[in-house]
């Protein structure tokens, strides 16, 4: 079985619903997940938009979520689960509004891609503390036994 994940708020490149953007009450996706690898021992999932701040002129990621140490017991995450409702061992980064938790869209024009990625790994991390993408990114290299992906888009109303 092939390593997904999916939501029940969205389909692939389909729009985010307006209640997990900045326009609505800026909460999680719920999400889920199946097909982990043999030998997957934590999960990391970061969300990032790749289209900022001008899809006609991207000049960078904008990060949205991490999470790390996910145990590979759980399937996925509630709608609107904050630090308290994280599944037991679960560490969360920062994002790019130095801040943890979960932000959501809020292009400033056009329609953005929102890439969520979750990634099974071989290895329970040590603690980071609170990495952004790139030293989690770091930490996981070499430990990734597959990738899952679920892109999201979004454009505000004018």
């Amino acid at each position: 079985m092939p390593f997904t994940l999916s939501s029940s708020a969205f389909a692939t490149n389909a729009p985010i619903p307006t209640p997990h953007t900045c326009d609505g009450k800026d909460v999680s996706p719920p999400l889920h997940w199946s097909g982990l690898p043999a030998g997957t021992k934590s999960l990391a999932l970061i969300v990032d938009d790749p289209d900022a701040p001008d899809p006609a002129a991207p000049r960078m990621t904008w990060v949205h979520w991490v999470l790390y140490n996910l145990p590979a017991g759980t399937d996925g995450l509630p709608a609107g689960v904050d630090a308290a409702q994280l599944p037991a061992g679960t560490r969360e980064g920062i994002n790019d509004w130095k801040r943890t938790g979960y932000g959501g869209p809020c292009p400033p024009i056009g329609r953005h891609r929102y890439f969520h990625k979750l990634y099974a790994l071989d290895i329970v991390l040590a603690d980071l503390g609170q990495p952004d993408k790139g030293q989690l990114l770091k930490a996981i290299e070499g430990h990734v036994l597959a990738q899952a992906e679920l892109i999201g888009t979004y454009q505000r109303d004018k």
